[in-house]
């Protein structure tokens, strides 16, 4: 645990650090973006060049994760990230910064997160015992809602004080801290339980890339958990992870504060969650964990967001939403954890990464089309759906992405809820315990 804890404290203060430097982009984005009418969809592109490197490099990020050292892969990932950052910096410092230029930047930090969050996850099972894999599970999410709360804040007060410039140069020093923590560490070595290297070095990289996938799709319940997360993950992208910062600026009246508000509730609310599952370790039947709780935050928080009209109202949303997305990734991290021999995690999970989030960059795609194309017109004072849909989310600018949050809420509860009519997921998380041993064994006797 004390390597665990060394490098989850690194990564929260680098998470800190690329979430205050994100914060301060999105809010440079939106203002150059009003001037061009396209707020909503200049936004939700940067979660679409965020998550598409997820669907590109996920395979391939599998295979060497599970043939090199994790704490290498992280290492290369941090000091990568570092470098993109010194780039972006040189960039706003000669006075070249332009958006396409944050676009690449996002593409390439999913690239380095296609590698070090599987590598991450992976390592963890080798230095936590499985019993507080939750509670593991519940510490990551930590860091990750940390950041979350104190990136509006900081990163608010931060650009209004030493500029963009300077918000980026805390970036590089919060990286350099979490390179230093993973210098100082030691993680154990990855083999399967016949005490093997875990890939041959010659093995096939095709063979190898696509073992993840063949070893989810022979297993029905965890096939059908990822596809829960497909669905899930594309729904949220139409809203939640895309659009939800241009709703509240343009309901708000570009109110920066209003934003900082709502997205520090949504981190003080994950905070929340994430210490509750720290300490609990979550349900016995992990399963409820991921499907109840991706239904209460559907229906309480994106509900709530899309209807609200004033910071009060979005605030109770932001925490109902936010709350239960630590518990659902910690109860399904650790249900993978618990399913998958540690030696063929790497491939496995950047699989399961890849085919949850298939169809996100899509629906950051159509997020931006729908609303300034679509939905944020027709929602106009006046307007066709005004008449139709004011009563629920008001009109005028933003009612349009509150109705989409709105269809959005009704759609993911009832995908979640619905998964409960498949047995093999509805019992995913007992199938090792019925099985005994063998589902390791035979997934050691896999080819790579």
């Amino acid at each position: 645990m004390k390597i665990f804890l060394t490098v989850w404290f690194g990564q929260l203060v680098s998470r800190i650090g690329t979430a205050m430097t994100r914060f301060a982009l999105l809010i440079w984005t939106y203002e150059r973006a009003v001037e061009q009418g396209n707020p909503a969809t200049a936004v939700a592109l940067f979660g679409f060049f965020a998550f598409l490197p997820l669907i590109l490099a996920s395979p391939l990020a599998g295979v060497w994760i599970d043939r090199l050292p994790r704490r290498w892969i992280m290492l290369a990932a941090d000091v990568a990230a570092g470098m993109m950052t010194l780039g972006l910096l040189a960039l706003h410092i000669g006075g070249h910064l332009e958006i396409w230029h944050l676009y690449v930047a996002e593409f390439l930090t999913g690239v380095f997160e296609a590698f070090q969050a599987p590598a991450y996850t992976a390592a963890s099972t080798l230095l936590v015992p499985r019993e507080h894999y939750g509670r593991a599970g519940g510490l990551r999410a930590l860091a990750q809602n940390g950041a979350q709360v104190l990136a509006p804040v900081l990163g608010g007060v931060a650009l209004y004080t030493i500029g963009l410039a300077g918000v980026m140069l805390v970036d590089l020093a919060t990286i350099g801290i979490a390179v230093v923590t993973l210098l100082l560490v030691r993680f154990p070595e990855a083999r399967h339980q016949d005490h093997k290297p875990a890939a041959a070095p010659n093995s096939a990289l095709w063979r190898e890339m696509a073992f993840g996938f063949q070893y989810i799709w022979r297993r029905p319940g965890l096939a059908g958990l990822t596809f829960a997360f497909t669905g899930m993950n594309f729904i949220a992208a139409l809203t939640y992870f895309s659009t939800l910062p241009a709703m509240i600026l343009a309901r708000s009246g570009g109110d920066q504060l209003a934003l900082a508000t709502v997205q520090g509730a949504m981190g003080l609310a994950g905070v929340a969650g994430a210490i509750l599952m720290s300490l609990w370790g979550g349900p016995r039947r992990r399963v409820h964990g991921v499907l109840l709780g991706a239904a209460a935050s559907f229906l309480l928080g994106d509900t709530l967001l899309g209807m609200g009209q004033s910071l009060p109202v979005w605030i109770v949303g932001a925490i109902f939403g936010s709350f239960f997305i630590p518990i659902i990734g910690a109860c399904n991290d650790a249900i993978w954890q618990d399913q998958v021999d540690p030696g063929l995690q790497g491939r496995v999970f950047t699989a399961k990464n890849m085919w949850g989030q298939a169809l996100a960059p899509l629906g950051y795609l159509l997020a931006g089309v729908l609303a300034d194309g679509w939905l944020e017109p027709a929602m106009q004072p006046g307007a066709p759906y005004g008449s139709v849909f004011g009563w629920l989310v008001g009109v005028g600018p933003g009612a349009g992405i509150g109705l989409m949050m709105v269809g959005a809420a009704i759609a993911g509860a009832t995908l979640c809820l619905g998964m409960y009519l498949f047995p093999a997921v509805r019992n995913v998380d007992t199938a090792k315990e019925e099985t005994g041993a063998a589902i390791s064994l035979n997934a050691s006797a896999q080819p790579a």
